[in-house]
């Protein structure tokens, strides 16, 4: 019995290593990085975070980041939940092709529309700015985030509708003060996975931009010189790279737990 409590422990610290390496290294300098193997900071240096914090290169990289990300998930939500309540409360012609075809759209390599977004944004006046990556990363996260709103949509009883326009409701007024409460769980959960995956994407964020819109993860490439790269200034921007995803998954933990419960997730 006490070996099987050791497993998960052992399990999490695996997990955990590659991040606390990442965190040790970062207030290492190059030099020490690179010097030798050690658990623990030689000489503790805190010039790695105050050079991104105040470089506006760097910090800008973070800004536009999490502008461009809210934006997408901001437009993700609001154009998937009506989606999302059609194909769940309605029967048409078509609708399971329809929504099969969304999920294809997730399925396809980034890669296949690099390109025609970046013709295109050029083309309108889009290119290298934060509208341009949210407009683009929707192509995947809209049909996630209709995938994950019907399932937790058909979980509510058809009936509660026709209560509410029996009692007078309008459909705005249900949908806002009754539907949405009672679907806040797979609202936060859709929410969550469009942040993360349109915070991880790299190569259309570093196609569609150029100075303006600069995520964070094309400013980490500004670490390679002809002296190589400098590795605990890329170590401190990896650590708070990582900070906006925990505090999204810290707040919408209990959500993503019952997305898993719900087999939507």
């Amino acid at each position: 019995m006490k070996y099987r409590r050791l497993i998960p422990i052992i399990y999490i610290l695996f997990l955990m290593l590659p991040i606390y390496w990442l965190l040790a290294m970062s207030f290492k300098t190059t030099n020490e990085i690179l010097g030798g193997f050690s658990l623990f900071p030689q000489r503790w240096t805190f010039e790695n975070y105050y050079t991104i914090l105040t470089d506006p290169t760097w910090y800008w990289g973070y800004i536009n980041s999490i502008l461009y990300v809210s934006l997408n998930a901001s437009i993700s939500l609001i154009v998937a939940l009506p989606a999302a309540y059609a194909f769940s409360r309605y029967r048409f012609l078509g609708d399971k092709h329809l929504f099969f075809w969304l999920l294809t759209n997730r399925m396809a390599p980034v890669a296949v529309f690099a390109l025609p977004f970046f013709q295109l944004y050029s083309a309108v006046g889009l290119f290298d700015t934060h509208l341009a990556v949210a407009l683009a990363h929707c192509l995947f996260n809209i049909p996630l985030a209709v995938w994950i709103l019907e399932g937790f949509m058909s979980s509510v009883p058809k009936e509660l509708d026709e209560t509410a326009y029996v009692d007078g409701y309008s459909f705005p007024k249900f949908f806002v003060m009754i539907f949405f409460p009672a679907i806040k769980s797979g609202i936060g959960v859709a929410a969550f996975f469009c942040f993360m995956f349109s915070w991880v994407e790299l190569l259309l964020a570093k196609t569609l931009t150029a100075v303006e819109a600069k995520p964070i993860a094309a400013t980490m490439t500004r670490t390679a010189s002809s002296a190589g790269y400098e590795l605990g200034l890329l170590a401190a921007a990896g650590i708070l790279t990582i900070i906006p995803g925990a505090i999204v998954i810290y707040f919408v933990r209990n959500y993503i737990a019952k997305g898993f419960a719900l087999g939507r997730v």
